[in-house]
Formats: structure tokens, C-alpha cells, sequence
């Protein structure tokens, strides 16, 4: 088995076989993050765990652009493609659905806890992320990789480069941003 920095740059320079073999390699760390992923999502989507790990890797595959250096950058960036699969998931259902049921969500100090009750929570999570990104990118990685993706703190301070103390303030700082945001 050939290192997975090694496919990954392989498969940056357009091996496919390559980029096979790295889902081969991390699908077990992949159908991880999927589990999570459908946990927070709940009954709001039809996909499974596999048809998640699926659709985020049609997602990196067709990414025009996208460098993955080592592991950890690839899982935090299929973090990203998991949760953009299960957003417009939840838009293409509210879309059909044109409103009804519309449910509040109060989002307190617990978010890594909290599992959305409704399409409409995801979304209003989804905006008030975007608007976190928009301010501090950084603090928003931190929680798509940890809400989404379900890396641990240690994971997350590797793939961005910061300790793991950075990580926790980040993640303090982020669930103060989105809980004002989402009461608001």
C-alpha cells in the first residue's frame, strides 16, 4: 500500500487510480464522518451512510482545483462536501414542500450536541455559518470539521495548523457567534 500523501499527489496530477485507492484507504474514516453526518441530520434526508460517502466523493472528485496534501486536509474537505450534499438535500425538500411546519430552533451552548429538528434548522445553521465564515474563516472550519465531520480536536489542530487550545477557543468563540446569530 503506497502512502496516502503519495496517492493523493498522484491523483492531484489526474491518476485515477489513485484517487480509488485513497477512498479505498480512508472509507472506514469516510463512512465515520458519513454516520455523524446522518446522526445530525436525522430523518431529514433519504440518503444512507454510503449513499453520503458517495455523493461527497462524486463531489471531490469533479472539484476543479482542489489540493489535498495529506489526509487530514482531505477528510476536513469531505467534511465540507458531506455537509453541502445534505444542504441542498434539505433545499430541494423545502423547495417541494414551499413552507408548512416551520419549527423554531433555539440553539444554546451545546451545538456539537444538538441535532437540528427540522429543514429549516439546517438551513438557518448552514446561513449563520456562512456569515461566521464570512467574519472568521477559521472559526468556521472548526465547526464544519467538528460538527460535520466529526473530527476530533486534535484532527482538526493538525489539518489547520494550530494547537489543540486554539481549537477549543475557536470552537467556544464559534458557538457564541452561531447561538447570537440563530437566536437573532
Amino acid at each position: 500500500m503506497q502512502d496516502i500523501t503519495q496517492l493523493l499527489q498522484a491523483a492531484q496530477q489526474g491518476d485515477r487510480a489513485a484517487a480509488d485507492e485513497v477512498v479505498a484507504q480512508l472509507y472506514a474514516d469516510l463512512q465515520r464522518m458519513a454516520r455523524r453526518q446522518m446522526r445530525e441530520a436525522g430523518h431529514l434526508t433519504l440518503l444512507d451512510t454510503t449513499a453520503l460517502v458517495h455523493e461527497a466523493w462524486l463531489r471531490l472528485s469533479g472539484a476543479q482545483g482542489a489540493a489535498f496534501p495529506d489526509r487530514r486536509h482531505f477528510l476536513a474537505y469531505a467534511a465540507q462536501a458531506m455537509r453541502s450534499v445534505v444542504i441542498d438535500l434539505v433545499r430541494a425538500r423545502q423547495a417541494e414542500r414551499r413552507g408548512g411546519g416551520q419549527q423554531h430552533l433555539t440553539l444554546n451552548t451545546a451545538i456539537a450536541e444538538l441535532t437540528p429538528q427540522g429543514d429549516d434548522a439546517i438551513l438557518r445553521v448552514h446561513e449563520a455559518l456562512d456569515e461566521l465564515a464570512a467574519l472568521e474563516p477559521r472559526l468556521a472550519q472548526v465547526v464544519e470539521m467538528r460538527y460535520f465531520g466529526g473530527l476530533l480536536e486534535s484532527e482538526i489542530a493538525l489539518a489547520l495548523g494550530v494547537t489543540e487550545r486554539t481549537v477549543q477557543r475557536d470552537w467556544q468563540k464559534a458557538r457564541l457567534f452561531l447561538s447570537m446569530a440563530l437566536q437573532g
